[in-house]
């Protein structure tokens, strides 16, 4: 199935294919917990930014892996580049439209990083 993603304000469009059945996972991490988001993390092939790149800009911190791409305009991170993951994509499932029929949230302990990453590694392959 392909869903659409968006910022708030609508400047950074994408779509992503992913199953109509969404397993994704609520990390516990500070930015993720302060931003509220929910992890889908798709290979590259399943991933296309429509429009908005001149509308991105890119945080990074601690070792500067992951590339948090946020939209300038209204600050939403719709999507990035995760460190566990940088061959994929990493998208916040409540930017999609239409919203999944049916999410089963798994609990990642991000706060303990560098013990868990490997559990994620697998989900930027293609199948």
């Amino acid at each position: 199935m392909k869903y659409k993603g968006s910022c708030h304000c609508g400047a950074v469009q994408y779509e992503v294919e992913a199953s109509g059945e969404i397993e994704c996972q609520e990390c516990n991490c500070s930015i993720c917990s302060k931003s509220g988001y929910l992890h889908l993390i798709v290979p590259k092939s399943k991933f296309k930014l429509l429009e908005g790149e001149s509308y991105l800009t890119t945080y990074t911190f601690d070792t500067g892996e992951a590339k948090h791409r946020f939209c300038k305009v209204c600050g939403i991170k719709s999507f990035y580049i995760p460190r566990s993951n940088p061959d994929g994509y990493d998208v916040n499932v409540r930017c999609l439209e239409p919203q999944p029929k049916k999410i089963n949230i798994h609990l990642f302990d991000g706060k303990n990083w560098e013990e868990h990453a490997h559990e994620l590694s697998h989900l930027s392959k293609d199948a």
